[in-house]
């Protein structure tokens, strides 16, 4: 499973916005920040805002704030917002479910109780627990530790 680049964008844009305390963000300095489009962030951006995460404020000298305590935004909720779905096999999918296995398969069981532990994990983290400084956003990308594959969450 991998979370959609929106969702990816989503948790590192709050995770700055949190690491800058009251001090206002711009979307382009989280651009720079993440090396990454401002197009992208600014259709994240939309949407967290929509969604009372961020707060936007407008004006010359304006830009984007935590619209909640850190310790109440949680992941899950996060997430949830920002993925289209989470159809892992066929007949999760609401339209389209051609699979002839519908009706006896087991897999969706299993699948299902993945997916409800995988959401259950991350409703038990907030943002607080993400916490950066304004430090750990500079420099080069580092690559998690293990089998060294790139990691899709910040």
């Amino acid at each position: 499973m991998r979370l959609t680049a929106f969702s990816d964008y989503a948790l590192r844009m709050l995770m700055y916005a949190a690491s800058a305390g009251d001090r206002l963000i711009t979307i382009e300095e989280a651009a720079r920040a993440f090396n990454i489009s401002k197009t992208h962030l600014n259709k994240v951006a939309n949407t967290l805002t929509r969604n009372g995460y961020l707060k936007a404020i407008r004006g010359r000298s304006g830009g984007l704030v935590l619209g909640r305590r850190p310790e109440m935004i949680r992941i899950g909720d996060v997430v949830r917002l920002t993925e289209p779905d989470f159809a892992l096999v066929e007949c999760f999918a609401t339209d389209g479910n051609q699979c002839v296995l519908t009706a006896s398969c087991k897999l969706s069981g299993m699948f299902g109780e993945a997916i409800a532990s995988f959401q259950s994990t991350l409703d038990r983290y907030t943002l607080a627990d993400l916490m950066l400084t304004p430090r750990d956003f500079l420099g080069s990308p580092k690559r998690p530790a293990g089998n060294g594959a790139a990691h899709n969450v910040a």
